[in-house]
């Protein structure tokens, strides 16, 4: 009796894998940061009772198994050399968000200071899917419906270790740049930060245009400030004409930690298990904090003397 057509595709796979690719993507650790950890676990809710295939994924990952990654708006495409020699072809979808939920999400994230501040270290806010829910959507996945998977391999499980290995891939490639999520989801990150800017900045030009009496009309450009200087001998160019007042100066803590070294990600040769900004990201911070109280503690500032 002949074996059934799947178990003879199976049996086939059974034999000496090639090795990996030498563009192949290795996986050293996904999951570092929060949200490639919630991304991670978009993967474990599709497969709640499969372990053992999410355990082969992470094999297949760290051995550089995944290559030809890509990352488009709604889509991610990547090749998988697994036990024969073509590679097997993942297809990863996820809805892309419209321009009106954007334009929501935009508003409310402009909306909080520390929102651009991180975005622009290259770090996500925690808080930041309170910005796309008042938008009525999230940034991440949260049912296993929301991601849709195909592989060219044979096996029918679902997500198989093909595309296991790739989420995880995308994982530590979100961990390094969370604008991939951005892109993932139809916004890349310079639209995204001017988006925020140029909704910040248009409450202050509207105040700005309503301060004078008279504001300009559409189109008609505003009137060019002129200062007349007095006369001013040359000796006295340099003396001051009344003491300064005092400098009260402000040192905020930054709104996110180590953000270069998560931007830059691990250099080549690099041998530990946790990333440098997990590595070195502690001594960073104490050393930021400790300056800082050194600065505050110095006294108030005085005014500037004369001359």
């Amino acid at each position: 009796m002949s074996p059934p057509a799947r178990w003879a595709s199976f049996h086939r796979e059974a034999g000496p894998k090639p090795p990996p690719p030498a563009r192949g993507i290795r996986m050293k650790r996904a999951g570092t940061t929060w949200w490639g950890k919630r991304w991670l676990e978009a993967l474990e809710r599709m497969a709640p009772d499969d372990a053992g295939r999410l355990a082969r994924g992470r094999t297949y990952a760290r051995a550089g198994r995944t290559h030809d990654l890509t990352v488009k708006p709604g889509l991610v495409t990547a090749r998988v050399t697994g036990s024969q020699p073509r590679p097997y072809k993942v297809i990863v979808t996820i809805a892309r968000l419209d321009d009106a939920t954007w334009a929501k999400a935009i508003a409310a994230m402009a909306k909080r200071a520390s929102f651009a501040a991180a975005l622009l270290a290259g770090q996500m806010p925690e808080e930041i899917e309170t910005a796309f829910q008042s938008a009525g959507t999230s940034l991440f996945p949260e049912r296993p419906e929301d991601l849709t998977t195909a592989c060219s391999c044979p096996d029918a499980a679902n997500p198989c270790k093909h595309v296991a290995a790739t989420h995880y891939v995308l994982g530590e490639a979100f961990d390094k740049d969370p604008f991939l999520l951005f892109e993932l989801r139809g916004r890349t990150r310079e639209q995204v930060i001017e988006a925020i800017r140029a909704a910040r900045g248009a409450p202050a030009r509207a105040r700005r245009a309503g301060a004078g009496k008279g504001a300009p009309c559409a189109g008609e450009a505003p009137a060019i400030a002129t200062v007349t200087p007095g006369k001013m001998a040359a000796k006295d160019y340099d003396a001051w004409r009344e003491a300064p007042p005092a400098l009260d100066v402000a040192l905020d803590p930054p709104a996110a930690h180590a953000a270069l070294l998560s931007q830059l990600g691990a250099p080549p040769g690099w041998t530990e298990e946790r990333s440098p900004a997990d590595l070195f990201g502690p001594l960073l911070r104490a050393a930021s904090e400790r300056a800082r109280e050194i600065a505050m503690a110095e006294g108030a500032p005085r005014a500037r003397e004369p001359g």
